[in-house]
């Protein structure tokens, strides 16, 4: 019985371990999407996934109602409708060696200008 505590707690403490490096914030960056089912992030960190056809979707990227429409003049296309804009995207997020993504709650456009001013931005992807 004793045993059965002590497992118990450490799984406990494991799982409390694990959810603490997840962190509520918002980043902002390069939001692409260059082909169907592919969407991410990069920032002055790491490039952050949300979706990768038939791979990857994060929590909360499905009930996400985002479209190129959102940013308006604001994209670029490089691949038909496919491309990239300038974005801040809130959730819970990982380590950023990882860039580990665990939930979105909201995706918002920014002007093209606000990224290609962003010193610590990479350059937009290529088109």
């Amino acid at each position: 019985m004793r045993r059965t505590l002590v497992l118990a707690g450490l799984l406990v403490l494991s799982a409390g371990a694990a959810c603490a490096e997840a962190r509520s914030e918002t980043r902002c960056g390069w939001f692409a999407n260059p082909t169907p089912g592919n969407f991410y992030l990069v920032d002055a960190d790491a490039n952050w996934w949300f979706a990768s056809q038939g791979s990857l979707e994060v929590g909360g990227w499905e009930e996400l109602d985002w479209s190129e429409a959102e940013f308006g003049d604001e994209w670029v296309a490089t691949n038909g409708s496919y491309g990239y804009g300038c974005a801040c995207a809130a959730g819970d997020y990982g380590r950023a060696a990882e860039g580990e993504v665990w939930f979105i709650a909201s995706l918002k456009a920014l002007p093209l200008a606000k990224c290609l001013r962003d010193p610590a931005l990479p350059p937009p992807p290529r088109d």
